[in-house]
């Protein structure tokens, strides 16, 4: 599987459009078109990075998450991938990336082997987030930022690829209905723009069967 995921990824290493895209591909909108309704007019988007971390076990591939802590004023308690906004004196978003695992997690990167990046996504709140996939050695120790996260677990890569594993679920929003991914795993409720990083990851590896229903 991970040689599937470096040759369908290999080729966004090099290409600017793909690795830095100036306008995002996908996002919260792509199901909710109704949505932008409520977007000011002429806004820009703030740029963010997230590393989607895969474990390379021997039992096999599996993936690294975050859950925020209760406190934050913004996605508290929400499932995510680690990252944050990229500084200016970011090289760009993988060295952002890089940057707020290891502030956020611990995670050092020298066990991380960059693979490439899925679709530039847009997020509801304004941010046009870049998704750096990477490769974790084991061995790594993980130290979590509790002001940030309260937890790290790992999802094997299966399942999240797995058609039958992945749900669409609503809220009401601002009075009206609002649809997103979800992939409910144990006690972690995985949704709105992480699981729309892993759907859109299923879809470069051809994992492209129709959504369950919620």
């Amino acid at each position: 599987m991970r040689s599937a995921i470096e040759a369908r990824l290999r080729h966004t290493l090099d290409d600017p459009q793909l690795s830095d895209p100036v306008d995002p591909a996908i996002g919260d909108f792509d199901l909710n078109p109704g949505m932008r309704q409520f977007v000011p007019a002429g806004r820009s988007l703030r740029r963010a990075a997230v590393l989607v971390p895969i474990i390379d076990r021997p039992e096999g591939l599996s993936v690294l998450l975050t859950r925020r802590t209760e406190h934050l004023s913004s996605h508290a308690g929400q499932i995510s991938f680690p990252g944050g906004r990229i500084d200016p004196e970011d090289a760009g978003p993988v060295e952002a990336a890089l940057r707020e695992a290891q502030e956020e997690i611990g995670l050092d990167p020298g066990f991380v082997t960059i693979a490439g990046f899925l679709d530039g996504y847009e997020t509801g709140t304004g941010y046009h987030v870049t998704p750096v996939v990477g490769f974790l050695r084991p061995g790594f120790a993980l130290t979590p930022n509790p002001d940030e996260v309260a937890a790290a677990f790992e999802v094997p890569l299966e399942f999240l690829m797995n058609p039958k594993n992945r749900e669409r679920h609503s809220r009401d929003y601002n009075g009206a209905t609002r649809y997103f991914y979800a992939m409910p795993f144990g006690e972690h409720y995985i949704w709105g723009a992480t699981a729309g990083m892993i759907v859109n990851l299923a879809m470069r590896l051809g994992f492209t069967e129709e959504m369950g229903q919620g």
